[in-house]
């Protein structure tokens, strides 16, 4: 990995039928998005992936087809992020799993942690929020390259994935006596959880879902607020 000048990230992640996707998924995107989950930790790090490998549960009746498209899936965004699947394991299970493994680096200048709040900073994200399970939680694409610009443009002080949502994950950047005031205007909310709000029975407003639907895989980090500005003025 040539750790002269970078530090190794290390990152495991799971995913299990019935929880994180259904027996109608397709194979393809359920390996997809086993390995984008570990991808975008690593992404939060300020760094990016290079081998990974895959324990996967069997149940005792499979397809083999489906299990062959699932690796197809995996292969296909480490492809993408020139990461090679160097290894795993296989075992017995009662119900279909893949648990990932993914070793990555990052320039030691470049590393961010998530307790790097100071008080006075921005807060910003990646992107739009909330009503992942209309089809995002599974296509997401790792802040990869968003991550790198930041850190190497930018004094990022603290940053995390938002995996929990937006309410739970905000926590985690708040070191001791921090605090977060959030304009409710100015959260980016998806089309998609506008679009459920409207059909949702119990009343279930567009903002608490942007809050609490968790998977989104979008970026959360603080900057100094004297950089605010420039920020939104040159992201793209």
């Amino acid at each position: 990995l040539g750790m002269t000048n970078n530090y190794c990230l290390l990152k495991t992640d799971s995913i299990v039928e019935g929880v994180h996707f259904t027996p109608d998924t397709s194979p393809e995107m359920i390996g997809r998005k086993a390995i984008a989950r570990p991808f975008s930790d690593i992404a939060a790090m300020g760094g990016f992936p290079a081998h990974a490998l895959i324990t996967l549960g069997l149940p005792d009746e499979h397809n083999e087809d489906r299990i062959a498209a699932i690796y197809e899936g995996a292969k296909a965004i480490a492809a993408d992020h020139r990461t090679s699947i160097v290894g795993g394991d296989t075992t017995r299970s009662e119900q279909l799993w893949l648990s990932v493994s993914v070793i990555g680096k990052v320039d030691r200048e470049h590393y961010i942690t998530r307790t790097g709040s100071v008080a006075g900073d921005a807060v910003f994200v990646t992107g739009e929020l909330g009503g992942s399970l209309a089809g995002k939680h599974l296509d997401f694409e790792p802040r990869i390259l968003e991550s790198r610009w930041l850190t190497q443009e930018f004094n990022i002080h603290a940053m995390i994935d938002l995996s929990d949502g937006l309410a739970t994950d905000l926590r985690h950047l708040l070191v001791k006596n921090l605090g977060a005031e959030l304009l409710t205007t100015a959260i980016p909310v998806s089309r998609a959880t506008k679009l459920a709000s409207k059909e949702a029975p119990s009343g279930k407003t567009a903002l608490l879902g942007a809050l609490t639907d968790g998977e989104d895989y979008e970026l959360l980090f603080t900057v100094p607020v004297g950089d605010a500005v420039k920020l939104h003025d040159t992201w793209k």
